[in-house]
């Protein structure tokens, strides 16, 4: 399976979070802050280690249009990293669009 193809199977999940290690175990303060904000907010969501692929890492930055990690997607829409999605949560956006994330199939 090409690096796109790995990426696009990891977006079929509802709420997906690209980040550096993992949510019990961070290995950046943008990812750690990230994590806490959607286990504050009770999401439930798939993560993705991308010191784990570095393939993927690289490819997910050209894929999202997006230079940084990490990277949160809702739907498979990038809903955005660190900043925005701490500013989705302190204003209430962020809970709205958890709440539109689709079930799995």
């Amino acid at each position: 399976m090409n690096v796109v193809d790995r990426i696009k199977q990891h977006l079929a999940s509802p709420v997906v979070l690209f980040m550096k290690g993992t949510p019990d175990f961070p290995q950046c303060g943008f990812s750690a802050q990230v994590a806490a904000v959607l286990r504050e907010a009770g999401a439930k969501y798939d993560s993705v280690n991308i010191f784990e692929d570095p393939e993927l890492r690289d490819e997910l930055k050209r894929y999202s249009n997006w230079p940084t990690y990490p990277q949160l997607y809702v739907n498979g829409e990038l809903v955005g990293g660190c900043d925005i999605v701490l500013e989705m949560y302190h204003n209430g956006e962020l809970a709205k669009v958890l709440a539109g994330a689709k079930a799995p199939a």
